[in-house]
């Protein structure tokens, strides 16, 4: 995997919500520069101002090591998490009609209250012990627009960060025309680390995502291989939907995940799954129980 760019992260320490560059496993905190004309990270991205902030932390000392803090989903409040689903040829032929080509995405909801950060653990509910895992790879939107043209989709994202997209599984198929039932249980996924400001379209074009569980590749693909490409999901959401700053886009999962294999594998507690992308970062979750 190539170097990580430096990316901005919203965690607590020391009892407070901090902002920081995040470089490797050192943080460097810009939380007052931030403060100093926004009030979270949405403005910022509203703002196009995301290179503003990575700017304000060079040659500043570490102020902080990543495994000493605790990662928050870097948008706490989006008003739209919209995930494709499918978007892998191998993932497409999982499927009994797999062999056809898909015209148009599957596309559904999650909340926020499902995500949890980077470095904090995945909860397993005592309803199911299907507790699933999807890396992918996320675009946070930076930029409002309805029916945007494929050929300026670019312009309206503003980071990149990657995503868990965890699923209760067999709550997946409680009826007949929807998932938002295994979708949606509190902090079974995760988001993060944190923001990848985006420069050019080049750090989306041939990306590697990795998924591993306890060391062991799942799920291994390239987003070159994308059904619909980042610029399509663009264009396809706005035309139903006003994108708005904050937005996440979730753009999908190889195949490989727990419910493909023989015979399934879901997670447990003590299990480690972490989410790779070049030049994106890690996003690495332990699993525990739900607290009843």
């Amino acid at each position: 995997m190539t170097a990580y760019e430096p990316a901005i992260a919203a965690f607590r320490a020391e009892g407070a919500l901090r902002y920081g560059v995040l470089t490797g496993d050192d943080l460097v905190d810009v939380t007052d520069n931030l403060e100093a004309r926004f009030s979270n990270l949405l403005d910022v991205v509203a703002a196009d101002a995301l290179p503003d902030l990575v700017k304000a932390g060079e040659g500043r000392p570490v102020s902080y090591r990543a495994a000493d803090v605790a990662f928050q989903i870097p948008i706490a409040a989006p008003q739209k998490i919209i995930c494709v689903g499918v978007n892998y040829p191998d993932r497409n032929a999982e499927y009994k009609d797999g062999q056809a080509q898909q015209m148009r995405p599957s596309l559904f909801p999650r909340f926020a209250s499902g995500f949890t950060g980077h470095g904090q653990p995945l909860i397993r509910p005592p309803e199911s012990d299907q507790l699933d895992y999807e890396g992918e790879i996320a675009i946070v939107i930076g930029k409002a627009g309805r029916r945007i043209p494929r050929e300026t989709a670019f312009d309206h994202i503003a980071a990149i960060t990657l995503c868990n997209e965890g699923t209760i599984r067999d709550w997946t198929r409680h009826a007949k025309f929807n998932v938002t039932q295994g979708k949606n249980w509190e902090r079974t996924g995760s988001i993060g680390p944190a923001l990848v400001p985006l420069h050019s379209p080049a750090q989306l074009q041939d990306v590697a995502l990795v998924t591993r569980v306890n060391g062991e590749v799942r799920q291994q693909d390239r987003t070159s291989r994308m059904i619909f490409d980042f610029p399509y999901i663009v264009n396809y959401v706005s035309t139903f939907a006003q994108l708005m700053p904050g937005d996440i886009l979730v753009c999908g999962t190889p195949t490989g995940a727990g419910a493909r294999m023989e015979p399934p594998c879901w997670l447990k507690p003590g299990d480690i799954v972490e989410v790779e992308a070049e030049g994106i970062g890690i996003l690495r979750n332990g699993i525990e129980d739900e607290k009843c």
